[in-house]
Parts: C-alpha cells; sequence; structure tokens
C-alpha cells in the first residue's frame, strides 16, 4: 500500500492515538500539523478508502489496520527498488558514506548484522 506524505503525518497521530475520534485527530492534526478540520477530514476519508484506517461508528472513531513496521518496510523496499536498483548493499554503502557515525553506533550496526547471520 502506497502512502502519501500527508497519509503518513495523519497515520502518526492514528498510530499514537488509536480509537480517537476524526474530531480529536482533526484537533490534534490543527496543532501538530497546523491542518484544518477539512484537510485532515479529506487525509482520513482517503486512508478509510485505502484500507489503513477502520471508521468505527458512531464517532467515525479511528482504528489504524496496518503496522507503522509494515508501512516502514513497504516504503524503505520501494526506495531502494527506486534510488538503488534493489540492491541493499549499495543502499547501505551510500548510507555510510552519506553519514558519519559514531563509535558506537558503528558498533550497534554490526551487532544487528551479527544477529542477521544467527
Amino acid at each position: 500500500m502506497k502512502l502519501f506524505d500527508s497519509e503518513l503525518r495523519l497515520m502518526e497521530l492514528i498510530w499514537a492515538n488509536a480509537g480517537e475520534s476524526a474530531k480529536a485527530l482533526s484537533l490534534l492534526a490543527g496543532e501538530t500539523i497546523g491542518w484544518n478540520k477539512n484537510t485532515t477530514y479529506t487525509v482520513l476519508n482517503k486512508l478509510v478508502e485505502k484500507g489503513a484506517v477502520a471508521r468505527i461508528d458512531p464517532g467515525f472513531h479511528c482504528h489504524p489496520l496496518i503496522e507503522r513496521d509494515q508501512v516502514a518496510k513497504e516504503e524503505t523496499d520501494g526506495l531502494i527498488r527506486k534510488l538503488f536498483g534493489g540492491s541493499r548493499k549499495a543502499f547501505f554503502a551510500a548510507f555510510l558514506q552519506q553519514e558519519k557515525l559514531s563509535a558506537g553506533e558503528l558498533d550497534a550496526l554490526r551487532e544487528m548484522i551479527d544477529r542477521y547471520e544467527e
């Protein structure tokens, strides 16, 4: 499922506030994102249509139907396919060339790789 940036921003609020009403989410979106009620409801309805959010009536309560980890994996996989020809090695190499990592961060990455190999 492809989510646009605006949909991802609202999903972050939904994941953090699962079960809240659309009205409460629109107030949160106004405070945190700067959206008005109409924008929030438009994006929310798109998420419902896509099957990312369940609308529970009465009260238009919103429950996420997709997990943050699932979306992160799909977005990451898409980025790697699009920019690195699907090569995780090329992605990782580009990341390491761009980012200056501390010794602790490098140790943590090595530890993740070691666990992956097991």
